[in-house]
């Protein structure tokens, strides 16, 4: 028997839906981290029925009847079929006017007409036998004797409703997808009476501070954070204040009491929170992440449903209106206590320009990994100790880096991050270093996207400078570069966008009760159709689906059931992680094999134990084992007795940990190392992301050809900022492949003239202009083929 430990959730309540699921439906489960597609694709701002999108219906195939089924009852009574005729007749069929129109009052549009007639006359002239009653009328239109090709329309409409069964039950689904009242699917919120208050101040202003004081001092409270860090930071706060505590995440639980009893306060990730349990006092932290195209429905229903009799939300004033509206749906007042931050902010009016002017206390904040590389070798060179966080690190790594950054007895004065320490980290940063000021994302067609970072990001990641408390008093914020000290500037003085809508996504019971009216659809394709048929009122989007639909695609072909299969799709991990993934595939093969994946397994699978890195594709791949320990663990609390070993895979996790630790410890070396493999004026790594610089503030999109990135293909970037500035401002400038870039001229001399300040980075792309202009007119600067010929030629008169 496989046990699933998630709360349990009430169905959303639907007027007139009648649930003919067998009971299916009545079984709940918690709605872990389901995407759902973008707000582009939700549509239905005024809660009005649209059309689907029809491009999701798939066909269900048919086969054509043979005559070992039954004898050819209408050949019998009438003729045989000429099936030359038929077909004429049947396209006869098609082309009228009158049929086009009743196919599309029954729900079939031009799309689906088309694909409806195509299996049909297939199904007709492949088949052996019809029905008595279509090969009678087909004989009578035929012969020309009472019949006529509109009499078909009956059985083409039967046909198409076998190929597409969602056309029978069109209202049905609607009813299903229908979001237009989410506060209704929480009636143990919506049977007391909240109250709100919005506690809402930039970063470091106390506001946090002063929602977890009324949450420490209440009888019972829950706390929702965006990250596993600030949920572990609360709990180890609380049990240190006396307060009993447990932690709750996707991978974890700590009780406070050694007897495993629920204590009466928790700090979870917002995912993890539970609105069956009363409590006196809940915290949503970052509420303005509410509008996160991927995770802000855990925040909506943590909002719309916490059963808490006060509700403390943190984050920026941008959320107050949208918080102010959707409490007003649900009858409930919002109090709103503004903050302002306890320690000034200066904007600097000069950039750094040269790692040279580092400073005890300074944080360079990059973009991504390939830009982490570089510049803390670069540091490390000029014989500097810096920590180093970014996103893919372990959450204990993270903590180690911090205290060896914060700890003022340690020789490690700078930090070289990503924009990871925007929450959840305290660090006793004196001055932010943007070393870039754009920043990559994924858009909702999959398409890389490149844009300067929003004012929100600039502000949450400048605001860790100079932490109340901390022996900085006072923070400083400036560019590596010069050319973005401006632009940054700008950035920082517009006002934060408001947040506009909330995020949502299908429960799992919706997804079930679609299965069963569409039993042959994959869920890949339900989730399709179900966001295609939503309908949102102008307060909520539906969210991104596409890593739902990736893992779902992924494991399409291995015997699981919908809940099962549900649960995977719904795993947290990254899809660009190709070990990750395979090793998810793995599991849920076994899985459908009803075999535990135990410790052993895991151990074989892995290859554990393992070694330090000695490179950086070592440290890459012991970063992706780390993911795919949590995943265990993560599914070991979906189904405990098929991931029994929860425990052990703890502790190996524990020690993988330590292991990276001194492998980022060493994160120069390792650079060395994986230098040393690739020729030199190679050197780049594949990045996570798009390691760019820009000084235009626009968007430019770079096709995902690739797709996912393969660990086994990395080196590292080891050329200084600028050039690799001025490279990538071309990179994307001319639309050409860094590949292509590498035979441009610049190599090891440009990079030696950089770093002696014989040349400038202007003065590079000065240089790269003319070479460009040179080439477009068919002149290298030491002459093309023709023109060494001609001079040969001159040489050779001069000689005569």
């Amino acid at each position: 028997m496989r046990r699933c430990a998630w709360p349990l959730l009430r169905l959303p309540a639907r007027a007139g839906l009648v649930l003919r699921h067998g009971g299916a439906a009545a079984a709940r489960l918690r709605p872990a981290a389901v995407a759902a597609s973008s707000s582009s694709s939700s549509g239905g701002g005024d809660g009005s029925s649209r059309a689907p999108d029809t491009s999701l219906f798939v066909p269900v195939p048919l086969k054509p009847a043979d005559d070992a089924a039954e004898e050819d009852v209408g050949a019998e009574l009438t003729r045989p079929l000429d099936k030359g005729e038929v077909l004429k007749n049947l396209n006869k069929f098609y082309k009228r006017k009158e049929i086009q129109r009743l196919g599309a009052e029954n729900g079939l549009d031009a799309r689906l007409f088309h694909q409806a007639f195509i299996s049909f006359r297939k199904y007709i002239m492949e088949s052996s036998s019809v029905s008595a009653d279509l090969h009678i009328i087909l004989n009578d239109i035929c012969f020309c004797l009472l019949g006529h090709v509109d009499d078909l329309f009956p059985f083409f409409l039967r046909h198409a409703k076998q190929i597409f069964p969602m056309l029978d039950c069109m209202d049905d689904l609607r009813k299903i997808s229908d979001l237009r009242l989410p506060p209704n699917w929480y009636p143990d919120a919506r049977a007391i009476q909240r109250k709100i208050i919005f506690h809402a101040g930039p970063t470091n202003s106390g506001k946090t501070y002063h929602a977890i004081q009324r949450f420490l001092s209440a009888k019972s409270g829950i706390y929702c954070g965006p990250l596993k860090l600030l949920a572990h930071e609360i709990f180890q706060k609380s049990n240190d204040a006396n307060v009993p505590c447990d932690l709750v995440t996707g991978e974890e639980r700590v009780y406070a009491n050694e007897d495993a009893r629920q204590a009466p306060h928790i700090a979870c990730t917002i995912e993890m929170c539970s609105t069956n349990t009363p409590y006196e006092v809940a915290v949503i932290d970052e509420i303005q992440m509410i509008r996160d195209p991927a995770r802000g429905w855990a925040w909506t229903r943590a909002l719309l449903g916490l059963c808490a009799e006060e509700i403390h939300i943190c984050g920026e004033a941008a959320a107050i209106d949208l918080v102010t509206e959707l409490m007003y749906t649900t009858g409930e007042e919002v109090e709103v206590r503004n903050y302002k931050r306890l320690t000034p902010l200066a904007v600097l009016d000069y950039a750094l320009e040269s790692l040279d002017n580092l400073r005890p206390g300074d944080c360079i904040v990059c973009f991504s990994k390939n830009d982490i590389y570089s510049v803390s070798r670069q540091i490390e060179a000029r014989g500097l100790e810096c920590a180093v966080i970014y996103g893919s690190l372990p959450p204990g790594t993270k903590l180690e880096q911090a205290k060896k950054f914060n700890d003022p007895d340690d020789p490690c004065k700078i930090l070289v991050a990503t924009d990871a320490i925007g929450m959840g980290l305290n660090l006793c940063i004196k001055r932010i270093i943007f070393n870039s000021i754009v920043k990559p994302s994924v858009n909702e067609k999959g398409e890389k996207e490149i844009d300067s970072i929003t004012t929100s990001q600039a502000l949450q990641i400048a605001g860790r400078a100079g932490r109340y408390g901390s022996s900085f008093k006072q923070g400083e914020v400036t560019t590596m570069h010069r050319g973005d000290l401006m632009q940054l500037k700008e950035i920082l003085s517009e006002p934060v966008r408001p947040v506009k809508a909330a995020g949502l996504h299908p429960t799992p019971e919706q997804i079930e009760m679609f299965a069963y009216h569409l039993p042959d659809a994959t869920l890949s394709n339900l989730i399709d159709i179900f966001v295609s048929l939503s309908q949102v009122d102008g307060l909520y989007f539906v969210c991104n689906i596409d890593d739902f639909k990736f893992l779902a695609d992924m494991i399409q072909h291995i015997p699981l059931n919908l809940r099962s299969r549900y649960v995977f799709c719904t795993a947290p991990l990254n899809r660009k992680e190709p070990f990750v993934c395979t090793t998810l595939l793995k599991f849920a093969r076994q899985f459908s094999r009803n075999e535990p994946l135990t410790f052993d397994w895991l151990c074989r699978h892995t290859k554990w134990p393992l070694a330090a890195p000695k490179n950086i594709k070592e440290l890459v791949h012991l970063e992706a084992v780390h993911d795919v320990f949590d995943l265990y663990l993560w599914l070991s609390y979906r189904f405990m007795d098929m991931f029994p070993d929860a425990v052990l895979v703890r502790d190996i996790q524990k020690k993988l940990d330590d292991i990276i630790q001194v492998g980022v410890c060493n994160i120069t070396k390792l650079i060395r190392a994986s230098q040393s493999t690739v020729a030199p004026g190679t050197a780049e790594v594949v990045s996570e992301d798009f390691p760019l610089s820009r000084t235009k503030r626009d968007t430019r999109v770079v096709p995902n050809r690739h797709g996912a990135k393969s660990t086994e293909a990395l080196s590292i970037a080891v050329e200084v900022p600028g050039e690799r500035r001025a490279k990538n401002l071309k990179a994307y400038r001319s639309g050409t492949r860094q590949e292509d870039l590498k035979s441009h001229g610049r190599g090891s001399l440009a990079n030696r003239l950089l770093r002696e300040g014989l040349l400038t980075q202007e003065m590079l792309r000065q240089l790269e202009s003319e070479w460009q202009d040179q080439h477009r007119n068919g002149r290298y600067g030491f002459g093309s083929k023709r023109d060494d010929q001609n001079s040969s030629k001159e040489m050779g008169k001069k000689k005569k």
